[in-house]
């Protein structure tokens, strides 16, 4: 359980959030959301004593253990995968060294003996004789192989690092744990897993995440941090989500009634409460949800970017044709043989196990690189817009932000593109700063209004969601699900998947799978499954 009194932030004049009061408690998962800036990570950050607060104080249950996913991905190099995570439970890993110090002494005393046998009784206690196994376990369902649980931290890959901290963190089930972010890097199947894993997680969380679909499949609760303070609410964030655009929608109705108000509400929550995805949860958050008090939904303060995708003409029957298709990096077979047409209409996620094969085959489509063999025609119809997933080379410029869209642009009037820019939330000052120091996600919405100029019929997405925060995500997502063309993209965000395509193609180093289906079914389906294994094996 965590309490925190009375909490206030504040750097400078600057006030982030004051007078907070709230209590996480066991067998709840909260999730922390707000706009960029708003404090999510400062609230984990004062949570887990990594900063003091301008004003109150924050407290664990008695004896209860803390642990938090940790962000350096160097602190653990010279330790080996197997002790970095044997090290997340502090208390366990200092008994293990105490005791393996004493077994080692040349001159073992008595006195030695004694403090061995006290060691032991209470790593027992902890079944630490299991915590190898345990650790494995996790390290396995977090995809680092068995090969590499001994290897030195430094000998791994970032996104390998990113996996072990994970596990780190998760070690020992500790009573309280904070996760800022755990998603990232991470693969579908290692999130999936991860969800999982937490919603079976007896003890209280607090995570921060991007991911939409992880937030709805893990979180009880929802800690709304807006308008300088910190708001807790019943529910995932889907229901927070939907709450707020309701209520938004309501104080644009002016005339409405307040009893019409309150009905509706009221209605939405009954609707939301037969919803309620996990089955373990379903009878606790109904009534929670039976709880809330009405009056606390309000609008968000969050403004969300007008992304708008308007085709200068329709897509004719011929999009995009593609034979044989192959390619290798290094030696190594990203995709073989791929051949398949886009018909009209079709939004389709491409999925791997080696995400390269994904940036590879959109860099062929655009003309950006060559295949190993085989070819591609696109219809005479068809225009393109394209998202890639490294975008550092069109920032290598002293521009500022809109001579940087005019590069891009057949109208220049600078009324024209601050439109664009506008629609991605830069204005006024802003658009004179130059594209060199912007941030992963101004950039990001930059080339968003370069592809928005292009009035393209195709989108072709690498990773969109990348660096992008919750509304602008949101608001990209509602854009494509409603989008009058074609889209060809990859994604790791469930969320955005399930709901824009209508087909998913998977890339193996030893053929395809083009299912029309939703990805649900897709990840669900035991005859595609059963095709999947095959095919990364090499069995057909």
């Amino acid at each position: 359980m965590i309490t925190v009194n009375n909490l206030d932030v504040q750097f400078g004049k600057r006030v982030l959030f004051q007078d907070v009061n709230l209590k996480f408690t066991p067998g709840n998962c909260y999730g922390i959301i707000g706009a960029n800036g708003a404090g999510k990570s400062t609230m984990l950050r004062v949570i887990s004593k990594q900063l003091d607060p301008t004003r109150g104080t924050v407290s664990l249950g008695p004896g209860e253990r803390l642990s938090v996913l940790s962000q350096d991905h160097f602190t653990f190099d010279q330790y080996t995968v197997m002790d970095t995570v044997l090290m997340g439970h502090s208390v366990l890993w200092d008994i293990m060294s105490e005791k393996n110090a004493l077994y080692e002494k040349p001159d073992f005393s008595d006195a030695d003996g004694i403090r061995v046998s006290e060691l032991e009784e209470k790593f027992a206690e902890m079944e630490g004789w299991n915590a190898e196994s345990d650790a494995a376990n996790l390290l396995s369902g977090l995809g680092i192989k068995e090969e590499l649980h001994y290897s030195l931290m430094k000998d791994l890959s970032g996104k390998e690092k990113v996996r072990v901290l994970l596990a780190r963190a998760l070690f020992g089930k500790p009573d309280n744990l904070l996760l800022d972010e755990p998603t990232n890097d991470l693969d579908l199947e290692t999130v999936m897993w991860l969800e999982n894993y937490l919603a079976e997680f007896e003890n209280t969380v607090l995570v921060v995440s991007h991911d939409r679909h992880f937030l709805d499949s893990v979180c009880t609760h929802t800690v709304d941090i807006d308008y300088g303070k910190v708001k807790l609410f019943a529910g995932n964030y889907s229901f927070w989500y939907e709450s707020s655009q309701l209520a938004l929608r309501q104080q644009q109705q002016q005339n409405k009634k307040a009893e019409e108000k309150k009905k509706e509400l009221e209605e939405f929550i009954r609707r939301f409460s037969a919803n309620v995805a996990k089955s373990k949860q379903t009878t606790s958050r109904k009534k929670m949800l039976e709880k809330l008090n009405i009056e606390e939904i309000q609008a968000s303060s969050r403004r969300y970017p007008g992304i708008i995708f308007t085709p200068s003409r329709e897509p004719g029957n011929q999009v995009l044709e593609v034979k044989g298709l192959s390619k290798s990096l290094d030696g190594v077979p990203l995709f073989r043989d791929v051949n398949f047409n886009v018909e009209k209409d079709d939004k389709i996620v491409f999925i791997s196990r080696d995400p390269r094969a994904m940036t590879a085959f959109f860099s062929i489509i655009n003309e950006e690189e060559k295949p190993d063999t085989g070819t591609f025609q696109w219809g005479q119809t068809i225009t393109t817009a394209y998202l890639p997933l490294e975008n550092t080379q069109y920032f290598n410029s002293d521009y500022n932000l809109l001579e940087w869209l005019s590069q891009f642009a057949e109208d220049t009037n600078e009324v024209y593109l601050k439109g664009f820019l506008g629609r991605m939330l830069f204005s006024g000052e802003e658009l004179m700063k130059k594209v060199g120091v912007l941030s992963g996600g101004e950039k990001m919405r930059c080339m968003i209004s370069r592809m928005m100029l292009k009035n393209a019929n195709v989108l072709i997405l690498d990773t969109p969601t990348n660096h992008l925060d919750l509304e602008s995500i949101q608001a990209f997502n509602n854009t494509l699900s409603s989008f009058k063309g074609n889209v060809l993209f990859s994604s790791h965000d469930h969320e955005f998947i399930q709901t824009v395509a209508n087909r998913v193609i998977e890339l193996t180093p030893n053929g395809t799978i083009d299912k029309m289906m939703e990805y649900d079914d897709y990840i669900t389906d035991p005859l595609v499954q059963e095709m999947r294994e095959k095919l990364y094996k090499g069995s057909f």
